[in-house]
């Protein structure tokens, strides 16, 4: 990757883009929890939800990843639940780490004072990444069953924002 990604709220033009690198990922499988895949229309809601913000990292025209962060039912209402999707092969190469950038600043403008990343145990990638950023463990959930019946563990880590 030449030139550095330009990193964007995502808008509803992008959200085809947007569907296609995630299924790609559940097509894989062994990073994301997710295993059903998604449609493009699934992602607008998301792009105007109260306590919500969604970036897109675009190197030339091309959505390169993308990072989410909202509100959770079963979180606190000051925490913001982050997911982060890089296209496949595209790892390592600074686009995660342009995207929290955006989703920190993005996370204190709208009032939270800290973020929850949950990712499966068996995601050794995932859970280098959010260490790198500064994310530490905060809890551990045992035997989740994900929606095609698989059970794996979780571990949350936390990012404090103030």
């Amino acid at each position: 990757m030449a030139q550095p990604p330009l990193i964007r709220r995502a808008a509803p033009l992008d959200t085809r883009e947007m569907a296609a690198l995630l299924n790609e990922i559940i097509a894989a499988g062994g990073t994301t929890a997710r295993t059903e895949t998604v449609a493009a229309a699934d992602f607008i809601p998301l792009l105007s939800a109260p306590g919500a913000a969604c970036h897109v990292a675009e190197v030339g025209s091309a959505i390169m990843g993308f990072q989410y962060i909202e509100p959770h039912a079963s979180l606190p209402p000051e925490v913001a639940d982050i997911s982060t999707f890089v296209q496949r092969g595209k790892t390592g190469l600074g686009i995660g780490s342009a995207l929290f950038t955006a989703t920190a600043q993005a996370a204190r403008d709208l009032g939270y004072h800290w973020i929850n990343a949950t990712i499966r145990a068996d995601n050794t990638g995932g859970l280098i990444y959010y260490q790198s950023r500064g994310f530490r463990d905060w809890r551990h959930l045992s035997d989740q069953r994900l929606a095609n019946g698989m059970r794996v563990d979780k571990i949350c880590k936390r990012y404090d924002l103030d």
